[in-house]
């Protein structure tokens, strides 16, 4: 019987990821957001920009944490989108050790409608 490897690839950005499974059969997606808001910021630099850029920053690492939690389950995973979040999290994830088995790949795309981050994942998959 052949082992299948366990896939998934990641959209994202600085605001939030759209977490898709590579499946035989349709899954739902899972979305994770950054609450670090338009809103909050605007609010944090009125106070100091200091104090702003601090909760930025813890909160970003409580975003790219979550998405370390869902990736450590797979085996191989795509990191795509626009900006520059998903090196940033490619970063994070080789500088720990619990993801060194993880085959981690990442790919400048445009944003992408949904159907569109489906064909890419499972287009990238395919080739691999």
């Amino acid at each position: 019987m052949e082992v299948v490897a366990k896939r998934l690839g990641i959209f994202m950005d600085h605001k939030s990821a759209n977490v898709i499974p590579f499946t035989q059969e349709p899954t739902e997606d899972t979305k994770v957001e950054s609450q670090f808001t338009h809103r909050e910021k605007e609010h944090l630099l009125s106070k100091s920009e200091g104090i702003m850029h601090h909760a930025e920053q813890h909160q970003e690492a409580h975003y790219y944490k979550e998405l370390g939690d869902i990736i450590r389950g797979y085996q191989e995973v795509i990191l795509f989108g626009p900006t520059e979040a998903k090196s940033e999290l490619l970063n994070i994830l080789t500088a720990d050790s619990h993801f060194s088995k993880i085959k981690i790949f990442v790919e400048t795309t445009d944003k992408l409608t949904e159907k569109e981050q489906h064909l890419f994942v499972m287009n990238h998959f395919s080739k691999h």
